[in-house]
């Protein structure tokens, strides 16, 4: 296996294009087509993981924080981030950053955190707007069975829980070739009329390629006409921040104190308290005060997350329970998730679990 390999499964699980726009993903230092000899899987890439790394042979490190978030005009090893890139390269060793793209993924950070609190009944707190694509094109008509078949084969036509969507309308297509044409039906320099089937799929944008190559391969025409648009209906499988519901209520002091087990967090800081209980909870791994009233809105009692400012605490305004338990601790069991899952994916390379603690806030 080569490093490629490792960020196509990676990229299954969380693709690029639904990373937020400030990020900093994928690959950020090595040579994707370097030889693999194992994987080591952290939240932050420190100079103690290259170690890690080098000591257990791996020359991946996945990070879900990316190392490099702004450019780096020089690398003389004066700032932590430098000694990491220059240490890295010293040794060949590859850094691939996950970030927002696994934020926003369906089975994701929040997804990991909801199954870590035993939340039922899950959904995207925030669905993204503009990832979903349309795709108009004509073709003759006794072939519109294998385009269609192709466009599903490429991903193309899923609608949530249904497969293989599709609308066609029969019409009649008209061209005409100039001389350096070669038309598969009819012929150069005359006027032609063929009884065609408009199709219209839709698709997630990260497809885009995939979609618009089969469509080119499939189809019979030298020149194909199609149009991509970007349609406004938000992806209810893509998005930041998921909301779920106990299979038993609990008391704002049990709620607590179980998040603080569950999460592994040794400080929670939270609003105040409105003698009601907990049921419905939204999660936000990371810094989530924009998302409060999201939280507010989509009904939910509680929200755990973390970075909350003085201010942000204000904005409960006695409709709902905020809870900061600490940016490293609502993201640490990613590293678990990231694991689990190349682990499946990948039977024949070691995938390891850094057992480096990266968290840089302490508690007193």
């Amino acid at each position: 296996m080569i490093i490629q390999d490792v960020i196509n499964h990676l990229e299954e699980l969380a693709p690029l294009a639904y990373a937020e726009d400030f990020d900093n993903v994928g690959l950020l230092v090595g040579d994707k087509k370097q030889k693999l000899t194992g994987v080591l899987v952290t939240i932050d890439t420190l100079e103690s993981v290259v170690d890690e790394a080098i000591t257990k042979k791996c020359n991946l490190i996945v990070s879900f924080h990316p190392i490099i978030f702004k450019g780096l005009k020089k690398i003389t090893g004066n700032t932590y981030v430098e000694r990491v890139v220059l240490k890295a390269i010293q040794h060949n060793i590859a850094i691939y950053a996950i970030h927002t793209a696994l934020d926003n993924a369906s089975q994701g950070v929040n997804d990991m955190i909801c199954n870590q609190l035993d939340l039922v009944n899950k959904k995207i707190l925030i669905p993204q707007s503009k990832t979903i694509k349309k795709l108009t094109t004509y073709v003759p008509k006794n072939e519109a069975e294998q385009l269609r078949n192709a466009l599903f084969n490429a991903g193309a036509g899923n609608i949530g829980n249904y497969s293989n969507c599709s609308f066609n309308t029969d019409g009649i297509g008209t061209y005409q070739g100039n001389e350096n044409s070669n038309p598969t039906l009819g012929e150069k320099g005359k006027t032609h009329q063929e009884a065609e089937t408009q199709v219209s799929v839709i698709f997630s944008k990260h497809l885009e390629h995939d979609v618009i190559k089969a469509l080119i391969d499939t189809h019979s025409y030298e020149e194909v006409a199609y149009e991509v648009v970007t349609i406004e209906n938000k992806n209810q499988n893509i998005g930041i921040g998921m909301i779920g519901e106990f299979k038993d209520p609990m008391s704002e002091e049990d709620f607590l104190a179980y998040i603080k087990l569950q999460m592994k967090s040794e400080c929670i800081r939270h609003s105040s308290f409105l003698n009601k209980t907990i049921k419905k909870v939204a999660v936000l791994g990371g810094s989530g005060s924009f998302a409060i009233n999201a939280a507010k809105a989509a009904g939910a009692d509680a929200y755990v997350t973390s970075d909350l400012k003085y201010h942000d605490f204000f904005m409960a305004e006695n409709t709902i329970f905020l809870a900061d338990i600490g940016h490293y601790e609502s993201e640490q069991f990613t590293k678990n998730l990231l694991v689990t899952y190349l682990t499946k994916k990948i039977t024949n390379f070691a995938v390891v679990l850094s057992n480096t603690n990266t968290n840089p806030v302490k508690y007193f």
